[in-house]
């Protein structure tokens, strides 16, 4: 049972192509935890209040009632409500009482995640960075996709991939920065060089006992909750070739990248995030690959630009450099405040209504008049696009039509003269 703060349940975290897969397919063999491929759920319900456009309309007025009449603290409520209806109800019929949410891209919202389950554990893991972009390449050429890193990492274009291995890399090395005793780190290497010890771990810090065997994945493949676990189609697409954790990929980086796209990616990234996040090693033979020795700071500016395109794009709020749980002490006075708000004098407690009332009153109303200027540069941008085009076509006619009123006075002349004569 998922409590409400998000006792019982357990977020694992990390960039695509980290091995969340292989990780999440042996914990969901644990009698007591639940786990799909991909979930990505709570990414559209901190979504919601953006302004798509839909097929059935109504862009404006969703947007006009979420930014202007539902307080966000209201919305984060609802929201709570419905993930712990959609967690709890996964759990229904089964053994398990945790439930494991892995959704790679979750880097995007930690401070919504943060506000709407404190009290959630947080697995965090791990991998070499150039084993990722490697990952990221041996499964876009399986699937015909692209992952062109000498062309798009530093491309003007919005590219997702691209703002995984930057800026999700570096939002979860700023969240998980200091120690938590919710959060857990695993590397990726470790899992598959000692999985039984690594699990046994990983167990204890779940609050949960050990299950024998549970790591040796492929021995579960005929149980009713591995077809579930597949039936989905997500996740990694090499999973099913083995029936536990292997190395084979853990060098692969070293032949799949090119010399050129390990510098490039070293340098966008700096050497400090290597030894940060304990890959010093795996720098060592980059620089040793390359012949550079590679600077510790990052390339500001390709980051600065990924993480403008992305807030652009998505409509999402992010706090600079991010840490885990930074604002409980906020949130923890104001569930205090939610407790005792019975015990307010009734004056005092129609007064705080009033002004609720007031605010969202206020707040609708700027945002129809920041909509309505909007709508009024659109229209006139609009109006300039098709009068600039009529200017030169308004003067053609006017030419046209002074020359038919010449033609005409001509022709008339002409009758009158053939009239004369006969």
């Amino acid at each position: 049972m998922i409590e409400k703060q998000g006792g019982g349940l357990v977020f694992l975290l990390s960039v695509p192509r980290s091995g969340s897969s292989l990780l999440t397919a042996i914990l969901q063999n644990h009698s007591r935890l639940f786990a799909t491929q991909e979930m990505w759920f709570l990414l559209s319900l901190y979504d919601l209040p953006q302004s798509h456009v839909r097929p059935y309309g109504g862009t404006g007025i969703l947007r006009q009632f979420f930014k202007g009449m539902v307080p966000s603290d209201v919305l984060e409520q609802a929201s709570r409500s419905y993930a712990l209806e959609i967690y709890n109800g996964l759990l229904q019929g089964t053994t398990a009482d945790m439930l494991i949410d892995k959704s790679p891209r979750y880097y995007t919202m930690l401070e919504f995640i943060d506000r709407l389950f404190p009290a959630a554990r947080r697995l965090w893991l791990i991998r070499n960075p150039l084993a990722i972009v490697a990952s990221f390449k041996k499964v876009n050429q399986l699937r015909n996709g692209r992952f062109q890193l000498l062309e798009e990492l530093g491309s003007p274009h919005f590219n997702m991939k691209m703002t995984d291995i930057t800026v999700g890399l570096f939002r979860y090395a700023h969240y998980f920065a200091t120690p938590h005793p919710l959060a857990y780190p695993l590397r990726y290497e470790q899992l598959v060089s000692n999985p039984t010890m690594e699990i046994e771990k990983l167990c204890s810090f779940l609050g949960i006992k050990y299950e024998p065997g549970m790591e040796k994945y492929g021995d579960f493949a005929d149980t009713p909750k591995s077809s579930l676990f597949y039936s989905m189609g997500a996740g990694d697409p090499f999973l099913g070739e083995h029936e536990q954790a292997h190395q084979d990929s853990v060098h692969s980086w070293q032949h799949l990248l090119s010399k050129t796209e390990i510098e490039l990616y070293c340098r966008s990234i700096g050497s400090r995030m290597f030894r940060q996040l304990g890959y010093a090693e795996a720098l060592e033979q980059a620089e040793q690959m390359t012949g550079v020795r590679f600077e510790d700071e990052p390339d500001i500016e390709l980051l600065s630009q990924r993480t403008q395109q992305f807030l652009q794009q998505s409509g999402f709020e992010w706090k600079a450099a991010y840490r885990m749980l930074e604002d409980q002490d906020a949130d923890n006075r104001e569930f205090v405040i939610n407790a005792t708000r019975h015990t307010v004098p009734q004056d005092l407690a129609r007064m705080q209504v009033d002004q609720i009332v007031n605010d969202r009153r206020i707040q609708s109303l700027e945002n129809r008049l920041a909509h309505s200027y909007e709508e009024r540069n659109r229209l006139i941008a609009q109006l300039q696009s098709y009068q600039r085009p009529n200017q030169g076509l308004r003067s053609r006619n006017l030419f046209a039509r002074k020359l038919g009123r010449l033609a005409s006075v001509a022709l008339s002349s002409i009758g009158k003269e053939k009239g004369g004569r006969t």
